[in-house]
């Protein structure tokens, strides 16, 4: 699909529906032009820092699964907060534009913490509390300026942009390594540069959405009072169930490196297969197809792919065919989940404290990780990788059948 230029977007009408963005609407297409430039500076941070923890600073498995765990969840108080904070002042850019800013600033503390442990666990804290504060007043706007049948695509194309920046950050932070004889530090230096560029383009070319709902302030205990809705307490619980079985992308990429020999500095690779392989082709069709079909179908397939994915790495060690598909699946399993969930909740979602919504979703998704990497941390510790990968295929049917449950009669 070919999209306009962001100069087009800036001047497009708030109200508009025609052309090439349709019914998706401009604005979503402008968030997801910052979301491209912001993931290729945060992937390349990411993309490298399991290998730059456990074989640069030596970290054990169970002390990265345990950092892993803190920087995600450490996100959860910063989520409500920036949900709450965007509702209530009717000022969802500006917090979003302050969380894409904070994640900026914290590439300046990768610099400062040299080869501490704790200084690295600090500033990707920092670069995640910014992600969880502009999380949800991003997708509220997504919400707000899409057509509400078309809140699925919305988010698809949005992904699919975000997912553009996730497969070209790897490329950009293994040309940097190849070219300074694997120098992390400059790795954080480009990627602050291009961290600065996609709080810009935020500045300039995205509208702050507004609904229709009078200005009246919403209160703190109505943002929190979302769970006394029953269908809201079930994604809730869907949400802290699926991530209970989700272990972090680090584990997954650590197994596959380990089985494979593969070399460290072609580690940022394996997230560039993730993303080019499913998750890049296969946002946009989805979230149509969970348009027409059923959000809460496409989430669980995507859980069924998840659980392919555990079975293979468990399975077929050594197997390059085996590691090829699991990376295919697990760019699948983001494609049908990350945003689809969120199209999901927002048509329950009462207008005043829509973002607090979501934010409260993300939050219980944030919690659930962060007990999740580190138990998958002590395991693979204790019981060597094969069984903790097994015990991750065996989470995921077990929570499979309760979770549909929940999402079905969560409509």
């Amino acid at each position: 699909m070919r999209y306009e230029s962001v100069v087009y977007l800036s001047s497009v009408r708030p109200g508009a529906r025609s052309g090439v963005v349709g019914a998706i609407g401009a604005n979503v297409v402008a968030l997801g032009l910052v979301s491209l430039v912001t993931d290729v500076s945060s992937e390349m941070v990411t993309a490298v820092l399991p290998a730059y923890l456990v074989f640069g600073l030596s970290l054990s498995i169970a002390q990265y699964g345990l950092m892993d765990g803190l920087y995600t969840g450490v996100t959860a108080v910063t989520r409500l907060l920036g949900g709450y904070t965007a509702d209530r002042w009717r000022a969802r850019k500006t917090v979003a534009g302050a969380g894409y800013a904070l994640s900026a600033v914290a590439k300046i503390g990768l610099l400062a913490a040299g080869g501490s442990a704790l200084g690295v666990g600090a500033a990707i804290a920092a670069d995640r509390m910014g992600k969880g504060v502009r999380t949800a007043p991003r997708d509220a706007m997504i919400t707000l300026s899409a057509e509400p049948a078309a809140l699925g695509r919305a988010f698809g194309v949005h992904r699919t942009l975000d997912s553009v920046g996730a497969f070209l950050g790897p490329l950009v932070a293994l040309a940097v390594l190849a070219g300074t004889a694997q120098a992390y530090d400059a790795i954080f230096v480009v990627s602050l540069c291009v961290a600065v560029l996609g709080v810009l383009l935020l500045i300039l070319f995205v509208r702050n959405s507004h609904d229709d709902v009078p200005a009246q302030r919403p209160l703190l205990k109505e943002a929190l009072g979302l769970l006394s809705d029953p269908r809201i307490r079930r994604l809730a619980y869907a949400a802290i169930l699926l991530g209970l079985v989700t272990v972090g992308d680090g584990f997954v990429y650590l197994l596959i490196q380990r089985w494979q020999g593969l070399p460290v500095l072609w580690f940022p690779l394996l997230a560039v297969g993730t993303n080019v392989s499913s998750y890049l082709l296969l946002a946009t069709p989805l979230g149509a197809i969970a348009d027409r079909f059923g959000r809460w179908r496409v989430v669980v397939g995507g859980h069924v792919a998840l659980l392919a994915v555990y079975l293979l790495l468990a399975g077929h060690r050594g197997s390059w065919p085996a590691a090829i598909l699991a990376l295919a699946l697990y760019g699948a399993f983001y494609a049908a989940v990350d945003g689809v969930l969120m199209a999901t909740a927002s048509p329950l979602l009462p207008k005043r404290v829509r973002t607090s919504g979501l934010a409260l979703l993300q939050t219980c998704q944030a919690l659930a990780y962060l007990l999740s990497s580190v138990i998958f941390g002590l395991a693979w510790q204790a019981f060597g990788p094969d069984r903790a990968g097994f015990v991750a295929a065996a989470g995921v049917l077990v929570a499979l059948p309760l979770a549909v449950w929940w999402l079905r009669s969560a409509k």
